[in-house]
């Protein structure tokens, strides 16, 4: 009888392997075709800022520019303040990745260990400015930096990171709390004071969760297009999202050259993700179960 069973059994398998050999490639095929075309505006855009002016809107486009025009980066830079729009993007961008992992992570430890009156309270109102629109809080903002003597300048774009951002603090809270007390206990017994468990204990083993912060600030930051249109009114302190839509407003507006500008504008956003993503793969699937 048993060995009637596996006689059978071996005669099934050869079917389904064939079946999940053929599932596994429908499965690939859609995932390739799916990125195709994911990628396939990303590729026109490349394809665009390498060509002549005139073929931009040539039909049939050609994908592969004849001749290809790799001066028309060079022309770019020489023709806008892309350097200028570039140094200031780049400050902008680092200094709220500085102080957002500072302030997020000074809070979010303080909210996973330790035990306050009105904790979970403040937690919870916390929580609850994510669901406030940008727009409802737009105007009382700009009249609070307006008062200040801000407007024009880059302190409105970088001061508020360092008072914290309600999604990296919620994220952080989760993944300082799967981290045993029995740690924290033992260097409290030879000496380190809160500050000194923070450093050297907590912030090396999260930081797969701090490059997902930074990662994140870092897209956000550098592509942000409504803070410098609000409160920059100077060509000299544009950023690049707001330099290239001044440049696409203009008259007569070259598209070669503007995709010339987007492709290197997109490029650091790849680098850092390509770079990362090691750690930000790691933070985002140990965080995305963990319990509240």
């Amino acid at each position: 009888m048993s060995t009637s069973k596996k006689i059978t059994k071996s005669r099934k398998t050869p079917g389904k392997i064939i079946r999940k050999i053929t599932w596994q490639s429908f499965i690939y095929l859609l995932l390739i075709s799916g990125a195709m075309i994911m990628l396939l505006p990303f590729f026109w855009m490349v394809s665009t800022s390498l060509k002549e002016s005139w073929q931009v809107f040539s039909w049939p486009p050609k994908w592969i520019p004849d001749p290809i025009r790799w001066d028309n980066y060079i022309t770019t830079f020489s023709s806008l303040p892309f350097g200028k729009w570039l140094v200031n993007t780049v400050i902008i961008t680092f200094s709220t990745i500085i102080g957002t992992l500072l302030s997020c992570t000074l809070v979010a430890y303080g909210f996973a260990r330790f035990r306050a009156p009105g904790r979970n309270a403040l937690f919870i109102l916390m929580l609850a400015t994510m669901m406030l629109p940008g727009a409802v809080t737009m105007i009382p903002v700009f009249y609070l930096f307006k008062s200040l003597g801000w407007i024009n300048t880059f302190l409105p774009l970088i001061v508020p990171s360092f008072f914290g951002n309600a999604f990296f603090i919620f994220l952080l809270r989760q993944f300082y709390m799967t981290i045993p007390t029995e740690l924290e206990d033992s260097a409290k017994i030879d000496g380190l004071g809160t500050f000194g468990i923070l450093w050297r204990i907590i912030i090396p083993l999260t930081l797969p969760a701090l490059t997902t912060v930074a990662i994140f600030q870092f897209n956000g930051a550098w592509n942000d297009f409504m803070g410098p249109l609000i409160y920059l009114s100077k060509p000299d302190l544009y950023t690049l999202a707001l330099g290239i839509n001044f440049f696409k407003s203009q008259n007569n507006v070259e598209w070669n050259y503007l995709m010339t500008a987007s492709v290197v504008t997109m490029l650091p956003s790849l680098i850092i993700f390509f770079i990362g993503q090691k750690y930000f793969i790691e933070g985002i699937s140990l965080t995305g179960g963990l319990k509240g």
